[in-house]
């Protein structure tokens, strides 16, 4: 039994540090309950202005997705659901006087908006995230960018449109490396970059760039070194994926291990250089560099925090982690001993929504409960296209492969989850309303 010291009749002092899919989904429940009773102060740390659902990223990337019409101001979430915004990156940890430390925070033109900090918890969630892994692959830091941020899709988006702009205004001929994307690593985010790539391209070379021939210029190569796309998921869905990337035109190297990041190309280990103007590196998960080892907490070699089946970190049981950061074991007779909860979106939504329960009983003195991962399947958007595949399992007790419209539906359904816990149904139908009616008066692909 975990039992919170009390400080008087001062509320329980929560902290969440990181505002993804799980930290603010669990901010807001939080604040709505404890918060608006004034049973505890609820403060989410987080070192951005908006949030946006990671998994919608490549869309921003690719140009198919308006940002400004799905992100969340933490600001404003914070007053309308009575927790507290704190900007700041979080750099270290005090467990002896349970306080997080948090480093001055500056604008984009290096002034101090505020200095470093450090904020009292009772109770601290850490739910960071993860970020891909280079593997200290040359080049990777110089010449690729990379899909961790709103920041990072912008980033990519402006260099794409810039390229075909490029690409139309000069009197010479095209370079080889030019208009060439190349995406490492074909997981989701790899493999639906693609797809969407393929679509938004086109879309943008329509609009007067007229001298670029879309099918004949621009080629987009998925660089996998495991032996097919996919590699965390069903074969069948691996294949039927890699089938639809083929006959869009992607190029898919599969079991190419990757040794170097040029600036205009990717250099694989046997040798080969594949040009490309753009690349992306997508290939690989860890947790942020500054949670390996933190103030003495047990990690793994990909910097996640262990984590007992409470949730809580196994070193302070007043700490508790979740998300892609937390290394949290996934008990099943049908898997493998020592396997984790994989880091997808649905793990976060599921974490956020048990550890509401579980900081109750906390604060209340009771027994922690026992977290047990539900695995709804993995779904993979592959754009507009007719087969958005999808792979589910625990919903039958087994597993089913479907496709086409009802995919499509159950993959849009996640992100609509993710809204409702955040906004409620009123906001949630009149926000999709209102894109509905924007999208029939815009292009379909972001121009700028």
């Amino acid at each position: 039994m975990s039992v919170t010291p009390r400080r008087g009749d001062a509320p329980h002092r929560i902290v969440i540090v990181g505002g993804g899919a799980g930290g603010l989904e669990l901010a807001t429940r939080l604040g709505n309950t404890l918060g608006r009773r004034g049973r505890a102060e609820v403060t989410l740390i987080e070192k951005t202005r908006t949030h946006l659902w990671k998994p919608k990223l490549h869309e921003v990337a690719a140009g198919s997705m308006d940002m400004s019409a799905h992100e969340v101001d933490y600001l404003a979430q914070s007053h309308w659901h009575r927790f507290r915004y704190r900007v700041g990156e979080m750099v270290g940890l005090d467990r002896e006087r349970r306080e997080v430390l948090v480093a001055p925070y500056l604008d984009d033109e290096g002034a101090l908006v505020t200095p470093e900090r450090r904020f009292g918890y009772d109770t601290l969630v850490i739910a960071v995230g993860s970020q891909s892994n280079d593997f200290g692959t040359p080049g990777v830091r110089e010449h690729a960018m990379r899909l961790e941020s709103a920041a990072d899709a912008r980033r990519f988006h402006a260099r794409m449109i810039n390229a075909c702009i490029r690409a139309h205004a000069q009197t010479a001929p095209l370079q080889p490396h030019q208009l060439q994307v190349a995406i490492i690593g074909a997981g989701a985010t790899g493999v639906e970059l693609a797809a969407e790539l393929h679509r938004t391209t086109r879309e943008v070379v329509a609009f007067g760039l007229d001298r670029v021939d879309a099918d004949k210029d621009i080629k987009v190569t998925v660089i996998e070194a495991a032996p097919r796309v996919l590699p965390a998921l069903p074969q069948r869905l691996s294949l039927a994926t890699e089938e639809l990337l083929r006959r869009l035109g992607v190029e898919v190297q599969t079991g190419a291990k990757v040794a170097e990041v040029q600036a205009e190309g990717v250099r694989l280990a046997d040798g080969r250089v594949l040009p490309a103007e753009l690349i992306v590196w997508a290939a690989g998960v860890k947790a942020p560099d500054f949670l390996k080892d933190i103030a003495g907490l047990e990690t793994n070699r990909v910097n996640q925090l262990v984590v007992q089946p409470t949730l809580q970190t196994t070193r302070d049981e007043a700490i508790f982690a979740l998300g892609d950061c937390a290394a949290c074991a996934w008990p099943s007779p049908d898997h493998a001993e020592g396997r984790l909860v994989p880091p997808r979106a649905q793990a976060a939504h599921q974490q956020a929504s048990f550890m509401v329960a579980q900081i109750k009983r906390r604060m209340a003195g009771k027994p922690l409960a026992q977290y047990r991962y539900r695995d709804f399947g993995s779904l993979v958007s592959l754009g507009e296209f007719s087969t958005v595949g999808n792979m589910m399992g625990g919903l039958i007790g087994g597993s089913l492969m479907v496709e086409g419209l009802f995919a499509r539906a159950m993959y849009l359904s996640l992100y609509k989850m993710h809204e409702l816990a955040l906004h409620g149904w009123i906001k949630v139908a009149l926000d999709t309303l209102a894109r509905l009616i924007v999208r029939r008066t815009e292009p379909h692909v972001k121009l700028h």
